[in-house]
């Protein structure tokens, strides 16, 4: 698979895109249901036998449409999986928002990108099982190194108007918050000597590293907070690994069952290593779950008894 869209396009994509795209599918012309689905296809309860329509919003290198396919590390997780299950890959791109409300109202089939699996959002939808555990990255100059986020206090940090770390961010003792409209400030301000740390999704970074060199940065992993950390201050909970998961429609239990078997296989047969790789990610960061990722899930929309996918196993 592919080319990386470049990173600053990436972002000018993700800031432009998903208005218009929200007014109508990327993705305009289904056409007619592949011809040969066979019955175990069928059978999975797709909207259209042998289709698989899925919400993205452009947020590379973790899902973009390029020659009407999605790529990116979601994008080829979901593409795998969907060969095996001879599905065909029809995206349609939208923003966040949208996703989830395609999903939840069954205009797609599937929504990935991040989504992060919650309590209250699997009321409203399935989710498969984790495809990677998304851990807390913060981008520092080059030469510095920080831990904890006790390391964090009184420092200036940085992160995206909107995002979870901006709670965060909030709650470390003399730090200040510089919320940014896009990861480009944030990066500029940080090459810069403006801001010591910024916080975004460690692909986000990954990729600013090798884009723009100049910036000379590096990507380093915080060390989580303890249980008694965030119940001392709730919000340090964003500084804590969360469970990504592919988001379905509440019909479509096959179809999450199906292709939570397929992520499972890609653990065990050490594929997912080789993409989380391929994007420049750490696999025992992204595919070792935090110990609160069974105690979330079981009783809830899994067994008692249920573990999560992890590499090593």
């Amino acid at each position: 698979m592919i080319r990386v869209r470049s990173f600053l396009a990436a972002l000018s994509a993700m800031l432009l895109l998903p208005t218009a795209a929200a007014c109508g599918s990327s993705d305009s012309s289904d056409g007619d249901a592949p011809k040969n689905v066979s019955a175990k296809t069928a059978a999975l309860g797709t909207i259209t036998p042998g289709v698989l329509k899925v919400a993205i919003q452009p947020y590379a290198p973790y899902t973009s449409v390029e020659d009407g396919k999605i790529v990116g590390l979601d994008g080829d997780i979901l593409n795998r999986a969907a060969e095996k299950l001879g599905l065909e890959v029809k995206p349609q791109v939208t923003d966040f928002a949208g996703m989830l409300a395609g999903v939840q109202s069954r205009r797609v089939d599937i929504t990935i990108g991040g989504v992060a699996w919650s309590a209250d959002r699997q009321k409203q939808g399935l989710f498969t099982d984790p495809p990677y555990y998304s851990p807390p990255a913060m981008a520092v100059r080059n030469g510095k190194t920080y831990k904890t986020v006790d390391d964090l206090k009184g420092l200036e940090l940085g992160t995206v108007e909107g995002y979870v770390w901006v709670k965060s961010i909030q709650a470390v003792p003399g730090a200040k918050l510089h919320a940014y409209p896009d990861a480009n400030g944030v990066f500029d301000d940080l090459g810069a000597g403006r801001i010591d740390v910024g916080f975004l999704d460690p692909l986000i970074i990954i990729a600013a590293q090798k884009e723009r060199p100049d910036l000379k940065i590096s990507t380093q992993y915080m060390t989580p907070p303890t249980a008694a950390e965030v119940k001392a201050k709730p919000a340090y909970q964003y500084f804590q690994p969360y469970q990504t998961g592919f988001y379905l429609p509440t019909q479509a239990t096959k179809l999450e069952k199906a292709i939570s078997e397929q992520i499972d296989a890609m653990y065990a047969s050490g594929e997912l290593e080789k993409l989380v790789q391929k994007y420049g990610g750490d696999p025992e960061q992204f595919l070792k779950p935090a110990a609160d990722v069974a105690t979330a899930r079981r009783g809830v929309d899994r067994p008692n008894d249920w573990t999560p996918p992890s590499i090593g196993q």
